[in-house]
């Protein structure tokens, strides 16, 4: 079948979906969007080829068009038609669970052809049969071999627990897992316990890949991960996150890039979650884990009977001592940039001061003798359970001690690499000291500084067929910034669409702009006048409404400032979980009681609220996010050093973004009616505001005296 009669053949399934599924309208920016997944979907060329086709389509569609029915439904026709696989990748849980819960299996009962779906995740969700059964057999909930460095209990817990507290705490909780096991009450999912585990108990649990000796390990039949992985290996759909997806690549825990086709819903994430996937960071104040290193290389090769081609002893004890070398000219360093308080430094332009670079050279050198010594062990290891399998239960033992130690020392030598590193774009470099319980952390960080890079780099070069969809992937008007943050600017198989909404903005929406008098940049006099609007608005309302703060102080003032006769209305961010907060917002406005969410970013993006449960939208100023955090400072400094203008290329398109975010928690259905207010007269007064209206839906613009 040609790409032309596979594309209609997509279409003609949407089109079933919606004919023949009750409450769907038809839909004309959802029939687009429909037909754009299927023509590009189709025209990729999947598997072996001399020279393969990529295709590509970057789709904006708002709220109301129903995004998921239009790429599942023709994704999953092209892919069973060519016996192909769809990988579908959110940012959120809530979006993973409505496809997994309702939007697959209704596509399901349409579909001519069947077919299976499955959620993919990560490894660490799932427990480690092997290690609860010698946690709980050896009657300790602390077992040495997967010992870690606790943090101090009031770090970690709510209320200090005494340590024998804790050990009883987590042996109760590991017999309760292992008699779930034993009874097949569970099948060793985390997510699917009665009560979510405190991280740090489960962290002693679960499988990893450093731990693992996969088919050489005596419980692979029934090991809880790779059943699941057994699970997606049979889907035709698999339901993953931005972060799996990216961890994965390389690996074979997801389907071949090259080889499916794939939809990353939510896209607008993927910029920040590659540089979260690709920075790297080192503790340099926690080291018991170093002085264990070399005693378990030592007993392990001693059990086994093999020989370590190091001398790891002085190696571990070199490297010790580095880091703590490191660790007191960081905590001068920074000490000496905030006046003795915690605090952040950020290396300018990536280039670290002459005296770290000896220490951290050294630090990188003695890592990467002893990560070789790790490595030669453990394929020595694997190697005694392949050619001897009565020693299987006890080389996955004395594996997963290796492999427990194994992600600290891969930190330290991917970390002290990249702070080494210098080239044309320089890295984000910076320290962090922080005091919390009177325990002293000292950390390094190194990250990339351009997200788009990494994407094209490593993301870009293996898919063939994608969609990327959002509500909001435009800013100003335009995709130029997404495409540039996401790595598609200027490929040729890249199209992007903005599909039309069925929501009438002009009729449903109002967006109203108080001109203050004060400048919205004079904080303090800006955040009086702003609060004092808001009090006179917020006595207005009379259903549901949701006020919207750039920072925690701003949210603060305005807390602070609600009069006695409106406090029983207003929900504060913070003040109870976020659950809880929406079930009362929502009993109170059923009810027929006011009720007023004050939020900060989190509040902006995600939140659904339809009908009166948000009628009005109040905005206390544009969101604009300027360069604070380091990896933002160093992207900044590196464009002006190349005579670019970061507020322009970066803060407004990003704050455009946000602004469409925000402003999107309004107008959720077809028959909603609702109002935005904005406090800052920047949107209208200011060249880069009009910019922002520009990219908003065509709400009726009233501005409005203060």
């Amino acid at each position: 079948m040609n790409a032309e009669l596979l594309a209609q053949h997509g279409l003609t399934a949407f089109e079933k979906l919606v004919g023949s599924t009750a409450g769907f309208k038809s839909r004309p920016g959802q029939h687009d969007m429909a037909r754009c997944v299927a023509q590009t979907l189709a025209q990729a060329d999947l598997g072996e080829h001399a020279d393969p086709t990529t295709s590509i389509a970057v789709i904006q569609a708002g709220t109301g068009v129903g995004k998921s029915a239009a790429y599942a439904s023709t994704a999953i026709t092209l892919a069973l038609e060519r016996k192909t696989r769809v990988l579908i990748s959110t940012a959120t849980v809530a979006l993973q669970e409505q496809l997994i819960t309702k939007d697959l299996p209704a596509l399901a009962k349409t579909m001519d052809q069947p077919f299976e779906f499955a959620l993919a995740k990560g490894r660490g969700r799932y427990v480690c049969k092997l290690k609860l059964e010698r946690l709980v057999g050896s009657g300790t909930g602390d077992d040495e071999l997967f010992e870690e460095e606790p943090l101090p209990a009031p770090s970690r817990h709510a209320n200090a627990l005494s340590a024998q507290a804790l050990q009883e705490r987590r042996l109760r909780l590991f017999e309760t897992m292992a008699s779930a096991l034993a009874a097949d009450a569970w099948e060793g999912d985390r997510d699917t316990l009665a009560e979510m585990p405190d991280p740090l108990d489960w962290s002693v649990v679960a499988a990893e890949r450093h731990t693992c000796t996969v088919r050489h390990c005596p419980r692979f039949r029934d090991c809880s991960y790779y059943q699941a992985r057994n699970r997606l290996a049979q889907a035709n759909v698999i339901v993953a996150n931005h972060d799996l997806v990216l961890a994965s690549l390389g690996t074979k825990t997801l389907p071949d890039l090259d080889n499916c086709l794939v939809i990353f819903d939510e896209a607008h994430h993927l910029p920040a979650v590659a540089l979260d996937q690709f920075g790297s960071r080192m503790d340099l104040s926690s080291l018991r884990w170093l002085d264990k290193l070399p005693r378990v290389l030592s007993e392990v090769s001693a059990a086994l009977r093999l020989e370590l081609a190091q001398d790891v002893a002085t190696l571990g004890s070199q490297l010790k001592t580095a880091l703590q070398q490191l660790a007191r000219m960081a905590l001068d360093l920074v000490h000496a940039s905030t006046g003795g308080s915690d605090g952040t430094l950020r290396f300018a332009h990536g280039t670290l001061p002459h005296d770290l670079n000896d220490p951290i050279t050294l630090i990188h050198g003695h890592a990467q003798g002893l990560s070789r010594a790790l490595e030669a062990l453990g394929r020595e290891v694997k190697l005694v359970a392949r050619e001897d399998p009565s020693q299987a239960l006890l080389c996955a033992q004395m594996y997963a001690r290796l492999g427990s130690l194994a992600p600290r020392l891969d930190s330290v030598v991917s970390t002290s690499a990249l702070l080494l590193e210098q080239g044309e774009q320089p890295l984000a470099k910076w320290l962090e000291v922080n005091t919390e319980s009177h325990f002293l952390t000292v950390t390094a960080y190194a990250s990339p500084i351009v997200p788009g890079d990494l994407l094209r780099q490593f993301l870009w070069s293996q898919v063939r067929g994608a969609v990327l969809t959002s509500a909001s992937l435009t800013s100003c008007g335009s995709f130029d910034f997404f495409l540039g943050e996401a790595g598609l600017s200027n490929n040729p198989n890249v199209q992007a669409l903005e599909v039309s909404s069925p929501f009438d903005y002009a009729l449903q929406g109002r967006l109203s702009v108080v001109r203050t008098v004060s400048d919205p940049k004079n904080a303090t006099a800006y955040t009086t006048e702003m609060v004092q609007a808001l009090m006179t608005d917020l006595a207005q309302v009379k259903r549901g409404a949701l006020a919207l703060f750039t920072s925690r102080a701003q949210l603060r003032a305005a807390t602070e400032a609600i009069p006695g006769y409106l406090s029983d209305m207003v929900l504060v961010q913070g003040t109870q979980s976020r659950a809880r907060m929406l079930a009362t917002h929502t009993a109170r406005v059923e009810a027929g009681m006011p009720s007023v969410l004050f939020g900060l970013q989190s509040f902006g993006e995600g939140l659904d609220l339809p009908g009166a449960l948000c009628e009005t939208v109040f905005i206390a100023k544009l969101p604009f996010s300027p360069p604070s955090e380091p990896v933002d400072e160093a992207r900044a400094e590196w464009l002006r050093s190349l005579g670019r203008d970061p507020f322009n290329e970066l803060v407004i398109p990003a704050t455009g973004i946000k602004l469409l975010q925000w402003s999107g928690r309004a107008i959720r259905t077809e028959t909603d009616h609702a109002q935005i207010i904005c406090y800052d007269k920047r949107l209208i007064e200011q060249a880069y505001g009009r910019r922002m209206l520009a990219g908003l839906p065509p709400y009726r613009l009233e501005p409005r005296a203060a």
